[in-house]
């Protein structure tokens, strides 16, 4: 990229030609102007007041997350990952790396104020789109145009689990802020027994180190949920005293149980005997035909155990929305639970490297979680842009978690 194209930085980076095909130009800068108004839709509730938060684990200053995103754009796309090239913002590098500003720090940071902050992500927007208009992106920019834009929405997802967490409104339609819509239809779908490839392959398009490369998995015979438990479904659950029931739940989930005094999801509510769930700044009877959501996997895990169920792994839910379940003999070329989701779906897998794993240029993205426990998570939410959604993407957390949009399915024991 440009002046550093040889620098010391760039060994071990994949041949970018992979990931082929790419989008032109006129769509990946139309992908980074939609990531930064939704960005900009996301925040325009901040004052003051909703600046300063909680120093939660779960969170991050709303200020430095602002700054992040447009930092990590510039990194990027013009500085080609060298901290040896400037940034436009004197001292970008110490206030917005994620890799190198410890979480617990970015609270004492001496940040821009918001409109500096706003006007530093615009001044690098507009040098992305003017970069973008010289021609048709070689692999390589279109590689980082695309990570750049990715790395946007997430951080827009994560806007939005966060004003979960701090009761802030949404500025989406109500419709997605009530929920996740009719889980669909029951039942199992069931899959004979087969070798399968799981992961992307090289030349389906831009994919992240994690999902790199296919590879073959032996798949015992077996049947999944055709849906996320619904509302209703966990509430029999919690009616029976799921909460209560040691031998329901692992260690480490009883322990989480009891550290957070949990006896329903975490935002679960009874009023005058029907139950609600806050969602963002608003309560809202609970539906229950929707997906459960903001369960933890050691709830999922505990459900199961009392609805004599387990979580799938990770190769069968991707099997499965591969389509080809059988039904009576034959098979049936609808996928189960078609994407895009209404929850992230929990899998029993945990988060590791796939076979021959090599990391890609952003480095921090996948590597430094593999040695901890985070399970696999599949799918989408409401708040997950279609373009990122796939059937090998991997998006991933630690067991305990449920701030975000995260629900399950099951299989057959």
């Amino acid at each position: 990229m440009g002046n550093i194209a040889d620098a010391p930085h760039r060994a071990g980076w994949p041949d970018f030609a992979c990931f082929r095909p790419h989008p032109a130009s006129a769509q990946l800068a139309q992908w980074l102007r939609e990531s930064q108004a939704t960005t900009e839709r996301m925040t325009a509730c901040l004052d003051a007041a909703r600046l300063e938060v909680p120093r939660l684990a779960i969170v991050n200053p709303p200020l430095w997350e602002l700054g992040h995103i447009a930092w990590f754009q510039e990194f990027w796309l013009h500085r080609g990952g060298s901290y040896a090239a400037e940034s436009i913002l004197p001292g970008a590098d110490r206030r917005y790396d994620s890799a190198r500003v410890a979480h617990d720090t970015r609270w004492s940071l001496d940040l821009p104020d918001l409109e500096a902050t706003r006007s530093y992500a615009r001044a690098v927007l507009e040098r992305s789109l003017e970069r973008l208009d010289r021609g048709p992106p070689g692999d390589e920019l279109a590689y980082f145009a695309q990570l750049c834009a990715f790395h946007q929405d997430m951080h827009n997802e994560a806007f939005c689990y966060m004003w979960q967490t701090l009761g802030y409104p949404l500025a989406l339609p109500q419709a997605a802020q009530a929920g996740g819509g009719d889980a669909g239809e029951g039942g199992d779908a069931e899959f004979a027994a087969q070798r399968f490839l799981l992961g992307a392959r090289p030349g389906g398009g831009f994919v992240f180190d994690n999902e790199k490369w296919a590879h073959e998995v032996a798949l015992p015979a077996f049947a999944i949920s055709r849906r996320a438990v619904t509302n209703a479904e966990y509430l029999e659950f919690v009616a029976d005293g799921g909460y209560a029931r040691r031998e329901l739940w692992s260690k480490a989930g009883w322990r989480m149980r009891e550290a957070l005094a949990l006896d329903r999801p975490r935002y679960w509510q009874m009023r005058d005997g029907a139950w609600f769930s806050r969602r963002f700044d608003r309560v809202l009877a609970l539906a229950p035909g929707e997906p459960v959501v903001h369960v933890s996997w050691h709830e999922a895990e505990a459900w199961c155990r009392w609805a004599k169920r387990r979580l799938p792994s990770e190769a069968e839910w991707e099997r499965a929305q591969r389509g080809g379940a059988q039904r009576g003999g034959a098979a049936s070329a609808g996928r189960v639970g078609a994407l895009p989701a209404a929850v992230w779906e929990w899998t029993s897998s945990r988060f590791a490297p796939y076979p021959g794993f090599s990391a890609d240029p952003y480095r921090e993205y996948s590597a430094p979680w593999f040695v901890e426990d985070h399970r696999v998570l599949r799918g989408g939410s409401f708040a997950t842009p279609a373009r990122l959604i796939r059937a090998t993407w991997r998006n991933f957390y630690q067991p305990e978690r449920a701030d975000f949009f995260c629900g399950f399915r099951t299989c057959v024991l």
